[in-house]
């Protein structure tokens, strides 16, 4: 098991900054990658940003995010970071923390283990 714990969220003007952070305890030497997801009121749950737990740490983002998140990790504290900037009011919505075992992927369906999420709320 992989447990992981959020923090990070909170309330912010839009353009403004935050920084999530992801601990994560357990098993952590099968984690393979982590992302980050999102879920707005009355929307499915979306990707939005991923990174291998190990090499080079490849990354992916939504298209929307690009260039204004960064997604990064810090392997000796088993922590997972997401930077985000110049925040929208559309970036508002609770934010999780995931583990994969076995692959590395924006799909839901392929992250085993799930934080309880942070909300993030940007105000315009």
């Amino acid at each position: 098991q992989v447990q992981l714990v959020e923090s990070g969220g909170g309330l912010v003007q839009a353009g403004g900054s935050l920084r999530l952070s992801c601990a994560a305890s357990g098993r952590t030497f099968s984690t393979y990658a982590m992302g980050w997801f999102r879920q707005a009121p009355g929307k499915e749950r979306e990707f939005v940003a991923a990174i291998k737990w190990s090499g080079g740490g490849i990354t992916q983002y939504l298209d929307s995010v690009k260039g204004r998140f960064t997604i990064s990790r810090d392997n000796a504290k088993n922590t997972v970071f997401l930077q985000m900037n110049s925040l929208k009011v559309e970036d508002t919505a609770v934010y999780y923390c995931a583990a994969a075992t076995n692959t590395y992927s924006y799909a839901t369906r392929t992250y085993d283990y799930w934080g309880q999420g942070t909300q993030v709320t940007v105000s315009s």
